[in-house]
């Protein structure tokens, strides 16, 4: 008998179509700290996404400058790992075009494109069209100057190929068309902008539901967050859970993400300290139980070629027997992808033995 790869037994093709991302993407806009990020990813690994800020987190007037300063910084050698995304300006901001030139001057492209303030599907259908009129124009100065001075230029890193887009859904607008954004080829994520989000409700919605418990509490902003997820699940994208603001609070922040990944689908959630992303990586972790137990399962249930078998598992001293069959078997693989996603120290690690077999 044949032994199947998991992906190969148990996936159509157009299921292995589903994005994964980093679970942790974070943002930041002063330069130092920008430095100090891509630092920290290139000692940990790219368990984590940097995103270089462009817009909220950045100083007000100074756009020119920070754009340039983003693209020295996407061919530093501390990208080291090439998971780097820049958030842009909103669409109708007038420097809107002018930042996004200066982005792709980098000769090493962003992982991703973040668009914040979309006002619907037809705002990220504008913005990826100006992303590509702009990733042509980077190419064609990229192949003139290297024809003008006979030198080699790495054209493919300057903007060759399409730029993967997450967008930022904070508005009445997008969060009305928001399945029609996830079903975009090029969008990759989407993220919940929380405190934009509540502003938009002009007061109606209170000052406690941009809280950590808050959010978790507030109708209408549990019914966003849930709507993003099922947009997000149903296209295969990765929908990203929103800031915590309290970031000296690392109990609330990690029961917030607990939360966002148990209870309403998130595998992806914004840091804006550094001190949030270990927490953050620890929340969306399987645990070293979980992890143990779908190693077993799908181990067993390869050396039976997929078919359904009987698992005994031991709880507060009590054995059961479960029935696993292809359909469970799909949820223990994706707990190890996840698990290879999320590999940090001291965290929980694939043995050896499965990372060859089933990751190499």
């Amino acid at each position: 008998m044949t032994v199947q790869h998991p992906q190969v037994a148990l996936f159509e093709p157009e299921e292995l179509a589903v994005i994964t991302l980093p679970v942790c993407d974070h943002y930041a806009g002063v330069h130092q700290r920008m430095q100090k990020s891509l630092r920290l990813q290139a000692r940990m690994g790219p368990v984590f996404d940097v995103t270089l800020d462009n817009e909220d987190g950045a100083p007000v007037g100074a756009e020119l400058e920070q754009a340039q300063h983003i693209a020295e910084l996407l061919d530093s050698a501390e990208n080291r790992y090439g998971r780097v995304g820049v958030r842009l300006l909103p669409l109708v901001h007038p420097r809107f075009g002018d930042v996004l030139s200066e982005v792709l001057k980098a000769q090493r492209r962003p992982a991703y494109l973040m668009l914040p303030k979309a006002r619907g599907l037809a705002d990220v259908q504008a913005a990826v069209a100006a992303i590509d009129a702009a990733i042509d124009a980077a190419t064609a100065t990229a192949i003139e100057t290297a024809i003008n001075t006979a030198i080699d230029t790495p054209i493919q890193a300057a903007g060759a190929g399409q730029v993967p887009v997450h967008a930022l859904v904070e508005t009445h607008g997008a969060l009305r068309e928001v399945a029609a954004i996830a079903a975009l080829p090029r969008v990759q994520s989407l993220s919940f902008g929380l405190m934009d989000f509540v502003s938009a409700h002009r007061g109606a919605v209170p000052q406690w539901a941009m809280s950590a418990q808050g959010q978790f509490d507030h109708p209408l902003v549990v019914r966003a967050k849930l709507e993003i997820a099922a947009a997000c699940h149903a296209h295969g994208k990765v929908p990203s859970h929103c800031v915590v603001t309290e970031f000296k609070d690392l109990v609330a922040l990690r029961e917030a993400a607990d939360k966002a990944a148990d209870l309403l689908g998130y595998t992806r959630m914004w840091s804006i300290h550094p001190a949030q992303i270990q927490p953050i990586l620890e929340a969306f972790a399987p645990s070293q139980a979980e992890l143990e137990q779908a190693i077993r399962i799908l181990q067993a249930a390869q050396q039976a070629g997929w078919a359904p078998i009987s698992h005994r598992s031991t709880a507060e001293g009590t054995a059961h027997d479960t029935l696993h069959d292809r359909a469970s078997y799909r949820y223990f693989w994706q707990l190890l992808v996840r698990a290879q996603k999320t590999a940090f120290v001291g965290g929980p690690q694939l043995p050896p033995e499965v990372r060859a077999a089933w990751f190499a």
